[in-house]
């Protein structure tokens, strides 16, 4: 899958990624995807909720060595 812009968030902790995600996501239009890496353990529970609480689709999470990679539509 293709997104439109990503954000490196590996090495923050909680609650940064999250914080980062919805800044940038700010500035991005409807239906566009961010992609989020971080390695902040908290992230597996935080960005899924973020997402549901923000009205963003949380489309997929994988890993990616000691990362993990979420892609997130914007709502």
């Amino acid at each position: 899958m293709t997104w439109d812009q990503e954000l490196d968030a590996r090495g923050l902790l909680c609650p940064l990624p999250v914080l980062k995600a919805r800044k940038r996501l700010q500035g991005m239009a409807t239906g566009e995807i961010l992609r989020v890496v971080a390695t902040d353990p908290a992230a597996v529970i935080d960005i899924p909720h973020f997402c549901a609480e923000s009205g963003h689709e949380l489309l997929e999470q994988q890993d990616e060595g000691e990362a993990r990679a979420y892609l997130i539509r914007k709502g």
